[in-house]
């Protein structure tokens, strides 16, 4: 979960040595690993960020593990591979969709069954999972880029994440927008920790101040297409704190997997 003492995967849900060393606030997650939102109004903020509206992002998913996703099919989430561990049949898993509340009493909610870890997953790279639901859910899919024509530009990142460093996550969804950070200014950053064939770097370099952060592990970093419609570029995956200066957010580059993904969601559904 930790690739260097500093740079932290942006989950919550991996463990007590990993939460401890995510420096959680209380009611960041409960013994038992589901999320406990604070209770925090719709106006808080994302690291940097403004509230999500209801139905702005249909495909998004928040997982009981405490990290996000997409709906790449209506019964296949897609997100980060750090939030699962390992693959094969489980049941465990509560995804939520369909609000920008958790607490909100029209809520979606659908038990996993498989898990699927991107093949050779080792925690450095392939930053990718699905998770198969038992039933469908009812909401727009978000679909993912098959090429690199769309891995530049300004993107968009939503979570229900913590709004700084070492804060609890939140009970409404909230969105920002970072830019993109080339493999030179990123490689600055961090060394040979980013790898650029299979991640993007995205956030604002000379200040910082807008990010995703813990508890947004998993979900989309996302764009308009060339017909204006949304299409998934990255998966929030790992950086060195939030929204700090000179160290930008860092996702899995899902242009480089499109096709690994595709199959593995087939194999789901068998």
């Amino acid at each position: 979960m930790i690739r260097h003492a500093n740079f932290l995967k942006r989950s919550v849900a991996l463990g007590a040595v990993a939460l401890a060393a995510l420096s959680l606030q209380p009611g960041a997650a409960s013994a038992a690993g589901e999320p406990t939102p604070s209770s925090g109004t719709p106006g808080t903020k994302i690291v940097g960020g403004v509230p999500a509206a209801q139905g702005e992002f249909p495909f998004m998913v928040r997982l009981s593990m405490g990290c996000g996703g997409a709906l790449y099919r209506q019964d296949i989430v897609l997100t980060a591979a750090h939030c699962v561990d390992g693959s094969g049949n489980n049941t465990s898993i509560t995804a939520t969709a369909g609000v920008v509340d958790l607490q909100s009493s029209s809520a979606v909610k659908v038990k996993s069954t498989k898990v699927l870890q991107a093949p050779g997953y080792n925690g450095s790279g392939k930053d990718w999972a699905l998770i198969k639901l038992a039933a469908p859910i009812n909401q727009p899919t978000l679909r993912t880029t098959t090429d690199g024509r769309y891995d530049q530009g300004d993107f968009v990142v939503a979570g229900w994440g913590a709004t700084r460093e070492g804060g609890g996550q939140q009970r409404y969804l909230r969105k920002a927008t970072v830019p993109f950070v080339d493999t030179a200014t990123c490689r600055q950053a961090y060394g040979n920790a980013h790898i650029p064939a299979e991640e993007i770097c995205a956030g604002i370099m000379r200040t910082g101040g807008v990010d995703t952060c813990q508890g947004d592990s998993g979900g989309p970093m996302f764009r308009k297409d060339d017909a204006g419609a949304w299409i998934q570029v990255g998966i929030t995956s790992w950086g060195e704190g939030c929204a700090r200066p000179g160290k930008p957010g860092v996702y899995t580059r899902v242009s480089a997997f499109s096709q690994a993904i595709a199959k593995a969601a087939d194999q789901l559904r068998r």
